[in-house]
């Protein structure tokens, strides 16, 4: 099956606010003044959204479906709206073309002549020179005049007719041939064909009086919108997707297979920018968008990503003589990327977060939440706006890592070859340290030294002193421990990349290592189910973890100020020598002690294999957590092919909670240090953010633990001083029926009753007359499980019979919901059974009567025996 297509947002470009969501479709396009969404899809379908501002919130739309209509008989692959917004184009698969009345929802004009596929579409208003000179209205005008109508009306209807006159359509199909309608006509009116491949871009310039068309023939035409004849081909010498004006300049934009915005110059046909290199591929250029009212062009491409790139150097008055610099990039935008392979926070502070996305890129996302008055959306900011996007890797990135600065990363993929990279934000510096290479297959495991040798801690100290080796493991069942130095001399690019050490370490791929805190000891894990401990410096093996029955997937040293842990049958273990945390495709996690190398605890709980396990840290205290004293238990936390992220307590072996919000197997674990912010990511595309509440929610259950025992001991004065109203709603809120029964039993059998009490207590009956909705449906619901004991059914019958007799039946109907008809039900039943129980013992009662009447009658007399006689009454 596949993978449905994510929710289509709305966003404002100079704004990091969603501001929609809808379901996506094949083709969308929004109005120039932002009032519809129309969205077309495979299904045939096209809906119209009517985006107006939500009530909620000032900052977000509210998109309400106005209409769903079926434009064509074959897919839509195109569609163009007017400058007004008012009316919209439609290109389907079989060459018809249908223009639509937006607000009406109906089909103004049907236009056929294209004999395939309709690829190009654009709306422009023509010259009042070629109008009147295909409309002489002029000349209409002037015999109305001569005729002696009135002058006012006659001049409304020729303005009408003039401004409906103008509307134009060019349309562009596969068979490369360009056709202009007359929307008053609804007619052809000329028919290019100079193109020899599908026509992907069109667009009028008022200014120049021309139209500008591309192709996939590598060609963009200059046409005069007079006689329709071409006024210049431009080679492109690429496949072009998109092509437009710059405003009202001569100056034209094209982009395509290259991946590059070329700017050209619509009068000379000559290129002004200067010469790129042409980007990656599947990085193509499909579209691209320009408003004049903002300062920048908008690249589409392949890869689901959008460039803003800076359009201020095509605003000067003189571009004659010489090329203009390359457009600089001023924000890029990712769309929806593919699975989360594995993810890292980054920079010293935590505030940016590197993502490998199935790809041979690293994306760089800013994850600050701190906001100003004015988000500046262009200088990305915002909480999940690109930063960089670090390219060099020829294969898709399978794993990385970041060392304890976070200002040097690294990364291994399947191009065999390890890269380092600095990451100096402050100066938005991203850039390639060092490669490197000797592995025969894909590293899939990569790990830094803990510590740097800088002997300052600051990010400057950190960017100058890189850690002092890496260690990779790779699918040629190799690990390597590399050097990492400084270039040799200035001109030298990169440092030496030649491996310290080389050792045969498993018998199949290498999935994880992790080296401990005075790096002195690394684990690898493997696919042939066991975890080896390697010194740092001989490369030799100190032990074997065996235990798990499948491959085992992730490994993680404990921190250095982990407290001992206690195991399932041993003693505590500390992590002086190491504890080491393992996750594996057996479904369990376990806990070792290198002490003695054995299990100290495994813990069951996912239903697929753990691929990811890490330490939460019991030093991390959220800025709002303001108690210190609070004790944390030692946590961990593990990420499954069951799409779940569980986080256990190491100690005791249970899972504290379950955190679920992915719909695919999790690939990416990772945590804040400072805040233990849990980030997951997997192949459900979804990168997922978790706060730590752990403290918090000690705190707030100790509290709560307080507050009831000092509501309890309330509950029991309030009994004690026979204040019925305070007893028994707090005795509702406090969820007591118990003690909730003995205070109504007490009532119930107080002799003699007050005067007029329905209850026995008049105080009472004063409370439940008073109750509101929730407190009622509570009482309710404790007289339905009382009306179940014979014992204390008569205490619930006395209380319901005021309730019955101090509501009416309006405010009863008012408790709705499935557990008021369950409540309803509950009482009902075993009220019919305990009237049918009197009714059965009235009925006896009849019997003892009679008996008892018959008795009075009948006499006894003694005898000398002493023995009585029986006699019987003379009638």
């Amino acid at each position: 099956m596949g993978r449905s297509l994510p929710p289509l947002q709305v966003r404002a470009l100079n704004d990091p606010l969603q501001l929609a969501q809808v379901e996506s479709s094949f083709t969308q396009l929004v109005t120039p003044s932002a009032s519809h969404l129309i969205l077309c899809s495979r299904s045939l379908s096209m809906q119209i959204y009517a985006l107006e501002p939500s009530k909620s919130s000032h900052t977000t739309l509210a998109p309400s479906l106005l209409r769903t209509l079926k434009p064509h008989l074959t897919p839509v692959i195109t569609i163009a709206i007017d400058s007004t917004g008012s009316l919209l184009a439609t290109g389907s698969a079989d060459g018809v073309i249908k223009v639509w009345d937006i607000r009406g929802g109906v089909v103004t004009h049907t236009l056929r002549g294209h004999s395939g596929v309709i690829s190009a579409l654009h709306f422009y208003e023509a010259s009042k020179k070629e109008v009147e000179r295909e409309n002489p209205l002029k000349q209409k005008q002037k015999r109305r005049k001569d005729s002696g109508r009135d002058q006012d009306g006659m001049e409304d209807t020729v303005h009408g007719d003039m401004a409906t006159a103008r509307f134009r359509l060019a349309s562009g199909g596969e068979d490369g041939k360009i056709r202009i309608w007359d929307l008053l006509k609804g007619k052809s009116i000329a028919t290019l064909d100079s193109h020899v491949s599908v026509v992907r871009g069109l667009e009028y310039s008022s200014a120049l009086n021309v139209l500008v068309s591309a192709s996939r023939d590598k060609t963009a035409i200059v046409w005069d919108a007079q006689i329709w004849k071409t006024k210049r081909v431009i080679p492109i010498l690429e496949v072009v997707e998109a092509v437009g004006f710059v405003g009202d300049s001569a100056l034209i934009f094209t982009g395509g297979e290259s991946g590059i915005l070329r700017i050209w110059d619509a009068r000379t046909g000559r290129k002004m920018a200067e010469e790129q290199a042409a980007g990656k591929e599947g990085n193509e250029i499909i579209r691209v968008f320009h408003n004049p009212a903002m300062n920048f062009l908008m690249s589409v491409h392949s890869d689901q990503s959008l460039l803003l790139h800076s359009s201020s150097l095509l605003r000067r008055n003189s571009i004659d003589d010489d090329a203009i610099a390359n457009l600089p990039l001023i924000r890029r935008i990712s769309g929806t990327h593919d699975e989360i392979i594995d993810l890292a926070y980054v920079t010293p502070e935590r505030s940016l977060l590197a993502l490998a996305t199935n790809s041979e890129d690293i994306r760089i996302v800013s994850v600050t939440t701190e906001t100003s008055d004015e988000p500046s959306a262009a200088s990305g900011s915002y909480f999940g706006a690109d930063v960089a996007l670090l390219q060099g890797h020829e294969d898709i990135i399978i794993c990385l890592d970041v060392d304890i600065s976070g200002c040097w990363l690294a990364t291994g993929a399947k191009d065999n070859t390890a890269r380092l990279w600095k990451l100096d934000h402050g100066q938005s510096s991203y850039e390639h340290y060092a490669t490197y290479t000797g592995h025969a297959e894909s590293i899939g495991a990569i790990s830094f030294a803990q510590q740097t040798s800088a002997s300052k801690p600051s990010s400057e100290a950190a960017l100058e002193h890189p850690p002092n080796f890496l260690i990779t493991g790779s699918q040629d069942k190799t690990i390597k421990r590399w050097t990492i130095t400084r270039p040799k001399s200035t001109s030298s690019n990169q440092p030496s990349s030649r491996a310290a050490f080389t050792r045969k370490a498993h018998d199949k791929d290498i999935n994880a290592i992790s080296i401990n805190d005075n790096n002195t000891l690394f684990a690898s894990a493997s696919q042939d189910r066991t975890v080896k401990i390697w010194s740092v410096e001989e490369g030799e093996v100190q032990g074997i973890l065996r235990g798990h029955r499948r491959g085992v997937w992730s490994v993680k040293f404990a921190p250095k100020d982990t407290p001992p842990i206690s195991g399932d049958s041993t003693g505590p273990a500390s992590s002086r020598r190491g504890i080491v945390l393992t996750g594996s495709g057996d479904k369990t996690v376990k806990i070792w002690n290198l002490t003695d190398y054995s299990c100290i605890r495994t813990l069951e709980g996912h239903t697929n294999s753990v691929l990811k396990v890490l330490w939460l840290s019991s030093a991390a205290v959220a800025p709002e957590d303001s108690n210190p004293t609070s004790k944390r238990p030692v946590q961990i936390a593990s990420a499954g092919g069951d799409g779940l992220v569980k986080i256990w307590d190491a100690n005791t072996g249970e899972v504290a909670c379950t955190l679920d919000n992915h719909t695919d197997r999790i690939w990416a674990l990772t945590v804040d240090p400072t805040t233990n912010t849990l980030v997951s990511g997997g192949g459900d595309s979804v990168v997922t953010f978790w706060k730590d509440t752990t403290t918090s929610t000690i705190a707030a259950t100790a509290a709560a633990s307080t507050a009831r025992v000092e509501q309890e001991q309330q509950l029991m004065n309030y009994m004690h001083a026979g204040r019925y109203r305070e007893a028994i709603v707090l005795a509702l809120t406090l969820n007591h029926p118990a003690r909730l029964l003995s205070l109504f039993q007490g009532v119930v059998d107080r002799s003699p009753p007050e005067e007029g009490s329905f209850s026995g207590l008049n105080a009472v009956d004063e409370v439940l007359m008073n109750l509101s909705d929730e407190q009622l449906l509570g009482l309710l619901r404790r007289l339905r499980d009382w009306n179940t004991n014979a014992r204390t059914a008569v205490v619930a019958q006395r209380i319901l019979n005021v309730i019955v007799r101090s509501y009416p039946a309006e405010r009863l109907a008012r408790l709705r919901g499935r557990e008021w008809k369950e409540v309803m039900d509950g009482l009902r039943a075993y009220t019919e059974r305990h009237y049918r129980r009197m009714v059965e013992l009235v009925d006896e009662s009849y019997l003892v009567e009679y008996t008892l009447r018959e008795m009075e009658e009948v006499g006894f007399i003694d005898g000398e025996g002493g023995l009585g006689e029986v006699v019987m009454a003379e009638e």
